[in-house]
């Protein structure tokens, strides 16, 4: 049993670029709560977060990883996140697991792509904040410039509460104990009286309290409108630190236990009972009495372990040998192993409290964002989603050895099932596999743990382009299949006529036929002659659509008719008609979204129109971006994630969706006519 309790509790998100130190402080941050006899090495692959091969070979963290620690009273949870932008997926799946988001700065290169767009999210979120400057005793780092930058860029708001001293080898507490000290630069008490006068602005009474005697104003008699400020947005705390040295670390911690919000302090979380327009907005209370109902962020599948959920509890209790529904499922499962985690190191507990994060093993009906509650009572309500970005990098993958196909499908579905920004799609009309993440990295890492993990190996190509071929004007057709091979013969013979649909309309057969000049029987035979011709396409090996085919008139023999004869002739009648109906190859247009900088936008509007798109709209956003929109052929974006980063430097994203489908240019229909090799008939 937890031998804490609801309001000891801090839950923490470490999000912050690539380099900023994070899984780093966290072994600092474990090294000094005594959690770990001595701190950890990325270099060295010896981090309690970074635990998996991959991680240790590559010195980087490719997914989230949930520590704990006991310090002065507080039982405080982190979640270390990866920083490259292609994992971005996984950093925001779990904020809802948090109150607080800290944002890891590296000294040394300032602001990053990653901290303007964790800042903005968790804003967005209404999520406390906290930014940590890290690496302060690093070699030419201007710190009083980056503090500078960071409120110019993020509001006058981003407030310290210490400051680095002795180039910055020490840190100095401008919070708690104000009494002085020497700082490279600015001064302690202009720091202190800095942050009381930005919290005592929402508090009438503690503001004359301070205004009458600044020294009757307490740390603790400041928490309640601190937590407030928090909350608001209306502080951001800012603190230095130095994670390779231990400088701040101490201070970091009093700060997670003393002043971050609890549970039942922090902005809750937006639940949603209902579907959609008409779902309703719910509060939960973290009450260990009431209905017990916590949710799912990060799921892992190891080959070992099984499935693995780890959830955040936000109301109720949940107990081992306990039941719960997951989601709206109508049968219980059982709580067989409770856990709480320690990067990879699990110890099973006998109850989880509200507000705390803990796991559920071996339970196969667990995946990402599902709700987990012990009553019918509960059913039917989810977390509000957090928007995740997009996958739109996508490779064709192909098994490299015959018979991996469903090895290959059965890993690929659980790498899904672990990351919410991959994507597995069949395209069964090309008969292709596609996956898609948000970048070359990230599929680049996901193709490694395949065939690492799951030792499988696949050859891959770029995405083959869903063209799709029509009709521009009505037309006849006719064909007579007549064989005859000794014995009973085949015939039949079928007359129709094709006309254009409005785009959308897909395909109508329309059975025409009067007189019994083909009989009942053989109808279905012709139709599916014409399906095999839509699937197979005519001209270009793409399937047809939105047309109209009649079936008028034909023969048959009372002998040799089959309905195989009159698949034949209904096939080749329709392949006569669609020929002669100034037939045309259509390619996918999107929409596409595209999220830049202000100074990036001529390059990308320039980029844009020589892959023959068209600007529609451009929208200014908060922090110096923008928005282009349009419309773009599919076929010409498949560099473009690559091209985005190059022009905007890692900080452009884009989404696309399909938008319509329209004639391709002439001459990429003639390449794709002269490409194409029909079947051999029979």
């Amino acid at each position: 049993m937890a031998d804490y309790t609801t309001q000891d509790i801090r839950n923490i998100v470490l999000a912050g670029h690539g380099g900023a130190g994070k899984t780093t402080l966290v072994e600092a941050l474990l090294y000094k709560a005594g959690v770990i006899n001595q701190p950890g090495s990325v270099d060295r692959g010896t981090t309690v977060c970074d635990f998996d091969p991959q991680e240790r070979e590559h010195k980087h963290s490719l997914d989230t990883a949930i520590v704990s620690m006991d310090y002065h009273g507080g039982h405080i949870n982190l979640i270390d996140t990866p920083g490259y932008p292609d994992f971005i997926g996984r950093t925001l799946a779990v904020l809802p697991a948090a109150e607080t988001c800290a944002i890891v700065i590296n000294a040394q290169t300032g602001i990053e792509m990653v901290t303007k767009s964790m800042m903005r999210i968790t804003r967005e979120r209404d999520m406390e904040r906290l930014i940590i400057i890290n690496k302060i005793d690093a070699d030419e780092v201007d710190l009083k410039g980056l503090l500078s930058a960071i409120r110019e860029e993020f509001g006058t708001e981003c407030l310290p509460l210490n400051l680095p001293a002795n180039q910055g080898r020490e840190v100095v507490d401008c919070f708690f104990q104000a009494a002085g000290g020497a700082t490279d630069f600015s001064s302690v008490r202009e720091t202190h009286t800095a942050i009381i006068d930005q919290v005592v602005e929402l508090d009438e009474e503690l503001m004359a309290l301070y205004l009458e005697q600044e020294s009757a104003v307490t740390p603790e008699q400041l928490h309640g409108a601190f937590e407030k400020a928090l909350r608001d947005g209306h502080l951001v705390p800012i603190c230095f630190v130095s994670a390779q040295s231990g400088a701040g670390i101490d201070l970091l911690l009093d700060i997670f236990a003393r002043l971050m919000p609890n549970p039942q302090e922090g902005n809750p979380p937006h639940f949603l009972k209902g579907d959609g327009a008409g779902a309703e907005s719910i509060r939960l209370s973290p009450d260990p009495g009431r209905h017990a109902l916590a949710h799912v962020f990060k799921v892992t599948i190891d080959p070992f372990v099984g499935r693995m959920g780890v959830f955040r509890i936000h109301q109720g209790a949940i107990r081992k040998d306990g039941q719960l529904y997951v989601g709206d499922g109508r049968k219980p499962v059982k709580v067989n192993h409770l856990l709480k985690l320690q990067g990879k190191e699990h110890s099973e507990i006998g109850k989880g409290i509200p507000g705390d994060i803990c796991a559920l093993a071996k339970l196969d009906e667990l995946e990402f964002d599902t709700v987990l509650h012990d009553s019918h009572d509960e059913d039917n309500i989810r977390l509000e989603p957090v928007a995740l970005p997009a996958p739109m990098y996508g490779i064709a993958i192909v098994a490299r050895s015959r018979g991996d196909e469903q090895k290959i499908s059965d890993a690929l579905h659980k790498l899904q099932a672990e990351d919410p920004s991959f994507r597995v799609e069949h395209n069964s009309n090309l008969n292709e596999t596609v996956i898609k993440g948000i970048g070359e990295l990230h599929l680049r890492m996901t193709l490694e743990k395949l065939r690492q993990r799951y030792h499988v190996e696949v050859d891959t190509h770029p995405p083959r382009i869903a063209y799709t071929e029509t009709i521009t004007a009505s037309a006849e057709g006719h064909h007579r299949h007549k064989k005859q091979t000794g014995g009973a013969g085949q015939f039949g013979e079928v007359y129709l006529r094709v006309e254009p649909l409005p785009r959308g309309a897909g395909f109508e057969f329309v059975d025409g036929v009067v007189g019994g000049v083909i009989p009942r029987q053989f109808i279905p035979a012709v139709e599916k002659g014409i399906l095999q011709a839509l699937e197979q396409g005519v001209i270009a090996g793409y399937p047809l659509k939105d047309l109209r085919v009649e079936v008028y008139d034909g023969k048959y023999h009372a002998v040799d008719s089959k309905e195989i004869a009159f698949v034949t002739a209904g096939r080749k009648a329709f392949i006569d008609a669609v020929k002669k109906a100034k037939p045309v190859v259509l390619e996918p247009i999107v929409e596409i979204s595209i999220t830049s900088p202000n100074q990036s936008m001529g390059d990308i509007t320039a980029d844009l129109s020589g892959r023959r798109g068209r600007i529609s709209n451009t929208t200014s956003l908060p922090g110096g971006m923008t928005t282009t929109s349009g419309l773009a052929p599919l076929s010409e974006l498949g560099s473009y994630q690559s091209t985005l980063k190059s022009i905007t430097g890692g900080a452009g994203s884009y989404t696309i969706s399909l938008s319509h489908y329209d004639p391709v240019p002439a001459r990429t229909q003639q390449e794709l006519m002269a490409a194409f090799k029909p079947a051999a008939e029979e």
